[in-house]
This record gives structure tokens, C-alpha cells and sequence, in this order.
């Protein structure tokens, strides 16, 4: 099985183009290709296209590419009209988090409390189709042909949208396993063995031996048991928590769109010599 490299593209945008060049750098040094890394801004636009920073065409020429199916798209392109820089780099999967972590240590803009601020001044993130942004979008490469165009020569653009499939990684959910210390009573019976001495006087009778005035000692101690507690640890079994990766496939339908071109021919073909008026020899 082929293994395939897939690709992500993460943006940033920044309120001036030096923070966006420097956050441009810190990617470049961390082993990105230049040509990964772009910065889109009115001022740059400008500068490559040849028009003047107040043309927004220019601008959606050179970034149209980037927010197909982009929720984001509209405060992106607010971001860039209020004179922000759009910094862009292609990475695959395996430097994603590198790469995020890169541009986190920049000072990138907030771009969810940036367009809370956005909304709160009015501005709306709808883009309908009739819309100016929207028709300055679609339009785009349409203009810079009619532009160069002379005479009566005109183009209609035939375009198709190609079906892009990444792929992202998501939080499917954990488990947790934790070890505690639960005591519990315990009763054991155990026999102790407890020794008495005891003294008893009882009455003789008989001569005494002539040893008896002699001084004697006897000496007897009682012992006993008592309980001793001791405890001892033993393993009865584990909770082993193990982590395995599967690969699978999964088909993606959807749907693209692209442009078909009729042509409707209403020109009056020439007709041939007529034969009315002739006769035969």
C-alpha cells in the first residue's frame, strides 16, 4: 500500500508585517520551506500585482486559493481589509503541532475576541452570493483578462473545483484508570497461652530431716502470649491500560463544480447559386 504524505495549511494573521515576517522566520528556522510560507496583505499585494493598496481585486486575486470552504474566510478577509497581514504555511501531519506551537509563541491576533470587537462596531461575517466580496471573489479572474482584452475579443473563464481531502486529528474520548487505598476491618481469633504460679500452704506431718533449717529460694515466672499484627502485601492481579493505532479508509463524497460553456449559433448560413431561372439545352 502506497503511503501517502498529506499536507495541512495553518494560518495566522498579525497586525503589522514586521510581526508577520518575524513569525515567518521562527517557521523558516525551524526546517520549513520558503516557498511554504506566504504572507498576504493589501501593501504586499499591491506591490506584486502593480495596482494601488486600495484595490481589494488584487488582493482576493492572491488569496482566493486559501479559504475554499473556509468558515473563517470572512473575518480573514475583514482582518486583511483593516490593513492585517496573513501569514500561511504548508506543513504535513507530522509538523503540524510543531509548527502550531511556533506560531502560538508569536504575536499572532486572537481572531475569535478580534471579531467579537469586529461585531461589536457592526460589522456582519455574512457573505451572500450577491454580495460585494463575493462577486469580487468570483470575478477576479475574469477582470484581469477583460483588462488586457482589445477590440471586440472577450473570454469566459471555464473553471472546475478539484476535490482537496485532508485529514485532522480529533478527541474520540479517554479512559482514566486510577489506583486508591480503601481499608477495610478485619477480625482474626487467635489462642494466647497465659501461665500462673500460684502459692498454697498445706499441713505436714512427720519428723523434720536435720536439713530443713537450711535457707532455700524458689523462683517461678509467669509468661503469656499476646497478639502481634503483621501484614504483608501481596499482588492479586493488574489493570493494564495499553494504547494501539489502526489504519483505515475511509470515502469521501461530495460534490464539485465546474464550468460548462454553451454555445448558441443563431448565424444565417450563405446559400448556394439558385437554380430557379435556369432551363435545360
Amino acid at each position: 500500500m502506497e503511503n501517502v504524505m498529506t499536507t495541512r495549511t495553518i494560518t495566522a494573521i498579525y497586525d503589522s508585517e514586521s510581526e508577520a515576517q518575524a513569525a515567518r522566520q521562527q517557521l523558516l528556522s525551524h526546517g520549513l520551506d520558503d516557498g511554504d510560507v506566504r504572507i498576504v496583505s493589501q501593501q504586499l499585494s499591491s506591490r506584486r500585482v502593480g495596482t494601488d493598496p486600495g484595490d481589494d481585486k488584487g488582493l482576493w486575486e492572491s488569496i482566493k486559493d486559501l479559504f475554499v470552504g473556509d468558515d473563517d474566510r470572512p473575518a480573514y478577509s475583514e482582518g486583511l481589509r483593516r490593513g492585517g497581514c496573513l501569514l500561511t504555511a504548508r506543513v504535513t501531519d507530522e509538523r503540524t503541532d510543531e509548527a502550531i506551537g511556533v506560531l502560538e509563541a508569536t504575536n499572532a491576533i486572537d481572531l475569535d475576541q478580534r471579531t467579537e470587537q469586529w461585531r461589536a462596531e457592526g460589522w456582519s461575517d455574512e457573505i451572500s452570493d450577491d454580495s460585494d466580496a463575493y462577486r469580487m471573489e468570483q470575478d477576479t479572474a475574469t477582470s484581469a483578462r477583460f483588462a488586457g482584452a482589445t477590440g471586440d475579443e472577450r473570454s469566459i473563464p471555464v473553471a472546475e473545483e478539484r476535490l482537496r481531502v485532508g485529514k485532522r486529528e480529533v478527541d474520540r474520548g479517554g479512559v482514566r484508570v486510577r489506583s486508591y487505598v480503601v481499608e477495610e476491618p478485619v477480625r482474626e481469633d487467635v489462642s494466647l497461652r497465659e501461665e500462673r504460679v500460684e502459692i498454697e500452704r498445706r499441713p505436714a506431718q512427720g519428723a523434720a530431716g536435720a536439713d530443713v533449717f537450711r535457707e532455700q529460694t524458689i523462683e517461678a515466672t509467669e509468661r503469656g502470649e499476646e497478639a502481634v499484627v503483621a501484614k504483608d502485601a501481596v499482588v492479586t492481579g493488574e489493570v493494564v491500560v495499553r494504547k494501539t493505532a489502526e489504519e483505515r479508509t475511509e470515502t469521501v463524497d461530495d460534490t464539485v463544480r465546474h464550468t460548462e460553456v454553451e454555445v448558441d449559433d443563431t448565424r444565417t448560413k450563405p446559400r448556394g447559386p439558385s437554380t430557379r431561372n435556369k432551363r435545360s439545352t
